[in-house]
């Protein structure tokens, strides 16, 4: 089978890995043509700075750099090219492997899967390439890994696989910190942009403001939201000054026409067409049917 860790064989059967390459070279001002492997290879940035190119969705290319502690993983049959530009050199680490069918001294891929979860999620969710900023843990088991497999290149043994095993789990462990990781701060993100939302709903006020309130690029900033709240940020806002707009028909005796510009909506027009849309009347036909619920100042300084 070929070197994927995506193979749904490998979740079913009982599988070792197979190392094909691994080796330490330093780059220097080298741009290498596209190519593609039938394995798995680790590329561990050990210092120096470089840059992959990686072609996804058919000629769709990406590039990543890397730089100290930082490694990729790409996925067999991926193409890619390391560049490295300048004077600076960079040295990396990297390790070429698949799988086969067998028993081994050690647990199987399967075996490790049942007992590990985050091996479970790696394995589940394939991805072309993924890159990690590594606290060290990871090529620490790399590095025990190839002195490993230098030592013992005829027969690799138990020792190989066990420390593949810990390979595995540091990776999928890592992917899994750092998702979660990830999840907080974009949950952040969004707190503050509705609180910008909610401060300053009665501007005019466009995407790129609100990017610019919470520091990230407005086309970010429209996926994470988007991907955390399940509408856009334009829908967000729309609806926003529409609750607005009916609270202040209902609690108050401001005229229908100066509503607009309270709720930042330039064209009163256009504030028709939202309000109706939003909630199925007029502001006039949505003013007369509601209750009424005018706050008596006086009143309540009376009391």
């Amino acid at each position: 089978m070929n070197g994927s860790l995506f193979e749904p064989r490998l979740r079913d059967g009982d599988y070792i890995p197979r190392f094909f390459a691994y080796y330490y070279k330093q780059w220097h001002d080298y741009t290498m043509p596209y190519h593609d492997h039938h394995s798995t290879e680790i590329m561990y940035m050990i210092s120096g700075l470089c840059r992959v190119d990686v072609q996804t969705g058919g000629k769709m290319e990406e590039s990543i750099t890397l730089r100290k502690g930082e490694f990729i993983m790409l996925d067999a049959g991926v193409s890619h090219r390391l560049v490295v530009e300048g004077d600076q050199p960079c040295r990396m680490l990297n390790v070429e492997f698949g799988f086969t069918e067998g028993v081994g001294i050690g647990p199987s891929i399967r075996q490790m899967a049942a007992e590990e979860q985050e091996v479970t999620a790696l394995m589940s969710r394939p991805f072309p390439y993924l890159v990690l900023s590594d606290p060290e843990e990871v090529y620490y088991a790399l590095k025990s890994l190839v002195l490993e497999l230098d030592q013992r290149k005829e027969h690799p043994g138990a020792m190989v696989e066990l420390l593949f095993m810990q390979l595995l789990v540091r990776i999928a462990r890592l992917r899994e910190e750092v998702g979660r990781s990830d999840t907080q701060q974009m949950d952040v993100y969004i707190k503050r942009c509705i609180e910008f939302l909610h401060l300053n709903y009665d501007r005019d006020i466009l995407v790129k403001d609100m990017a610019a309130a919470v520091n990230l690029h407005p086309g970010y900033l429209h996926r994470i939201f988007k991907k955390h709240t399940g509408q856009t940020l334009t829908a967000y806002l729309t609806m926003l000054r529409m609750d607005k707009a009916r609270m202040l028909l209902q609690q108050t005796d401001i005229p229908i026409h100066e509503i607009a510009d309270y709720v930042g909506v330039g064209s009163r027009q256009y504030f028709h067409m939202l309000f109706k849309k939003h909630t199925g009347k007029t502001p006039v036909e949505y003013r007369s049917a509601v209750e009424r619920h005018v706050w008596n100042y006086a009143e309540d300084e009376e009391g």
